[in-house]
């Protein structure tokens, strides 16, 4: 037992617990939004106010990117990423006794507050931990194991075969088991990288004047993940798909792009990765413009989630390593932040078009936009001249 109340001063153990704390987030995340989708169509709510309200949980996440540097330098790793995950568990919590749209809007804001402070934490001092001949490969595992959590998730909504609230009472023990963790095992560590006073003068600017196409994929995971997890279910029941075959189907969306993230990573090392980026985006549209042909075919929804999952569900990773490749390394910090911010502008978007679109264009119109805008990308791909490095520092 005296072991056990001891802090680890392991980097591999200090990772393999940050890895449990992303999949825990990952879940909660993948399991949130669309569980409330289907109790806010139960109620009768529209979906463009359904998709509104989806939006709450990312305007939190969007707010708390510009005040994360500050924080966390102000309280460490380990009390920043314990304030995320209390203030998660204490909204997830909530949502059961408060069965009210706009309470559950702040709830959602107050849930997406908590998952930036502690994604911005664990992803920094994952960095922090890993070895520089290992950094590529953890920062690629970290990824997935939200993706995996994140995928998972939406197999709790079975729990409402119990109860409405067995759901959030499932992962708020989950979010109690991982803190009693991180306060018993992770040290107190301050954020040493953070201190540093050397950052380059324009960062933002020169980022985006370099990197631009780079950093639009971030933008549009945002934009995907949002708008299916949210929207899906939505645009499943009014096809009259029975409830279960929504939670059996989007994890099917993550696993293609689970499945897919690394020989991707590999082939974009091995030829070019604006050609794999623009390759996965043509391919992952026109998939997205087939979905609404298959229609209520289980199967047929699963293949093509599969594929497409597949094809762009490795776009922020594979967005963030061109990146790496265009800007120069003291760039690269500036360069996150702003892919930080393009996620969270694409996941707040990406509901509300799909909402006002099933309400007022069609129901397939979600996988149109989706098609639209990845097509859309990858045309662009051929007026992006990248910037030698050297010449851009």
């Amino acid at each position: 037992m005296a072991s056990w109340r001891n802090t680890t001063d392991s980097p591999t153990w200090k990772f393999i617990i940050l890895i449990i704390v992303v999949m825990i987030t990952g879940l909660s995340q993948g399991l949130l939004l669309p569980l409330l989708t289907i109790f806010l169509e139960r109620m009768g709510v529209p979906s463009d106010l359904n998709a509104l309200n989806a939006t709450a949980l990312y305007l939190g996440v969007f707010s708390m990117m510009f005040l994360v540097e500050r924080i966390l330098i102000r309280l460490g790793y380990k009390k920043m990423l314990l304030a995320g995950m209390v203030s998660v568990t204490i909204a997830l919590a909530l949502f059961p006794f408060f069965p009210n749209i706009w309470v559950w809007f702040v709830l959602r804001i107050v849930v997406g507050l908590g998952d930036s402070a502690l994604h911005y934490a664990t992803q920094l001092w994952a960095v922090s931990v890993s070895p520089a001949n290992r950094r590529g490969r953890n920062i690629s595992l970290y990824g997935m194991a939200y993706g995996v959590g994140f995928s998972f998730g939406p197999l709790g909504i079975n729990l409402l075969y119990i109860h409405d609230s067995a759901p959030f009472i499932a992962i708020v023990l989950l979010f109690l088991i991982v803190m009693a963790i991180v306060y018993v095992k992770l040290p107190n560590e301050e954020a040493a990288m953070m201190k540093d006073g050397s950052r380059p003068e324009k960062r933002y600017r020169r980022s985006y004047q370099w990197a631009w196409f780079a950093l639009m994929p971030a933008f549009l995971y945002g934009y995907m993940e949002a708008s299916m997890n949210s929207n899906f279910p939505v645009y499943a029941l009014r096809l009259g798909m029975e409830q279960h075959w929504i939670s059996y189907l989007l994890p099917f969306f993550g696993i293609g792009g689970l499945i897919l993230q690394l020989p991707l990573g590999m082939l974009s090392d091995r030829i070019d990765r604006k050609k794999v980026l623009m390759a996965c985006g043509i391919l992952g549209g026109l998939g997205f413009l087939i979905i609404p042909f298959v229609g209520t075919n289980i199967w047929g929804i699963l293949i093509m989630f599969m594929l497409v999952g597949g094809l762009v569900g490795s776009f922020f990773s594979l967005g963030l390593a061109y990146a790496a490749d265009i800007l120069p390394k003291e760039y690269l910090p500036s360069a996150n932040v702003i892919a930080s911010i393009h996620f969270s502008l694409g996941s707040i978007i990406g509901p509300n078009l799909a909402g006002i679109g099933i309400q007022y264009v069609s129901i397939g119109s979600m996988f149109y936009l989706l098609g639209a805008w990845y097509i859309g990308f990858s045309l662009l791909g051929f007026i992006f001249r990248r910037r030698n490095k050297t010449l851009a520092s």
